[in-house]
């Protein structure tokens, strides 16, 4: 704990700027380091404190098992060289959190937000019944205590003073001496990473990380998870989406041929039926109060919701960049015609359609 309450007091004496959320301890929510870092600055190089993600550690000779019969993707399966996404949905399917997920050789871990971690942590618990199976906090752990987020074109030169070789290709991780260090989802076609160490090695390693990279925070972090099209369902969005919605199958979070867990069937459904008619897709609102939960509107049906954020983060313009799950219908209308998708009503600020770093395979236009 002293070498946490350290490395909080060294942020704040880098410059640190912490902003309020529900959940969080004051001062340790890392907005920023007084600067909102732009696209440009992260694709050429960022490293970013992330303090808004909590982590369950799950353990026990059933632990695998468990999770496999609870979350959309494979757990039986997953090796300790290997990061995946998944996802907790509800027996109607829908989302109730979004996970990254590895493992070492005694514990899986699953990483979501600070804010909805003791909900979801309570609730798979109740389910363990009598699996060999413990579930606890693994953010307090010493080896997970800090997550530093790494991406850019100086990412891989600045990462190989202390790791080599590094992960070869995204959701991949290596373990080393200093922590773990996965490679998730590229962004502006560079490679990203999350380094999970101890406050101690934190201390060592940031000066020589933030002297050659820009420095962010939290919103550079989730500026760049947007930019490579990855979802996190957070308290606004909980139980909106199927997995399809938000694109998860996409991005390898859906796995079809597993067995049961709750929502198997609708999500299944929604793959094999072709009833999807909705995406998720990369916009900007000239809007900084633009978060997630808010709901999108056309200006041709302004009298029911088109859409709604998934996630937002400021991008560095006087705006926000965003994840949209929105109809298919108005992803085609937005990006054909200017102003025609608009922010909490048919007056609401614009929302610019951005390429997106994938296809969509929309399942039915």
């Amino acid at each position: 704990m002293e070498n946490m309450d350290n490395w909080n007091q060294f942020l704040i004496a880098q410059g640190a700027r912490s902003t309020h959320v529900d959940g969080a301890v004051p001062d340790t929510n890392i907005a920023d380091f007084g600067q909102t870092l732009s696209t440009a600055q992260l694709q050429d190089g960022f490293v970013s404190t992330v303090t808004d993600q909590g982590l369950i550690g799950i353990t026990g000779d059933d632990a695998a098992t468990f999770l496999h019969s609870q979350l959309t993707n494979d757990v039986e399966h997953l090796n300790q060289q290997q990061v995946r996404l998944a996802g907790y949905c509800t027996p109607k399917g829908r989302l109730l959190a979004s996970f990254l997920m590895w493992r070492n050789a005694t514990t899986i871990y699953l990483q979501l937000p600070r804010t909805i971690q003791p909900a979801i942590q309570k609730r798979l618990q109740m389910f363990v019944l009598r699996a060999k199976a413990k579930l606890h906090d693994a953010a307090g752990d010493e080896a997970s205590q800090i997550v530093l987020a790494i991406g850019g074109e100086r990412a891989n030169a600045a990462l190989s003073a202390w790791f080599e070789p590094l992960p070869a290709t995204p959701f991949s991780k290596v373990e080393h001496a200093l922590g773990t260090l996965l490679r998730v989802a590229d962004a502006f076609g560079q490679p990203r990473y999350q380094w999970l160490l101890s406050a101690a090695n934190a201390l060592d390693v940031w000066t020589q990380l933030a002297g050659t990279l820009n420095k962010g925070g939290n919103d550079a972090w989730r500026l760049s998870e947007i930019h490579a099209g990855v979802p996190q369902i957070s308290l606004p969005t909980q139980e909106q989406f199927v997995p399809q919605m938000v694109n998860f199958e996409l991005l390898g979070g859906v796995n079809f041929k597993k067995g049961c867990y709750p929502g198997q069937e609708i999500v299944a459904r929604s793959q094999y039926l072709g009833k999807l008619k909705r995406r998720t897709t990369l916009v900007s609102i000239a809007d900084t109060s633009a978060q997630a939960g808010n709901e999108l509107f056309t200006v041709s049906d302004p009298e029911q919701p088109c859409g709604m954020i998934v996630n937002a983060a400021p991008n560095g313009a006087g705006g926000v960049d965003a994840l949209v799950e929105m109809k298919l219908a108005a992803i085609e209308q937005g990006a054909s015609e200017a102003g025609a998708v608009r922010l909490g009503s048919a007056q609401g600020a614009a929302v610019q359609l951005l390429a997106m770093p994938y296809v969509l395979d929309a399942l039915d236009l």
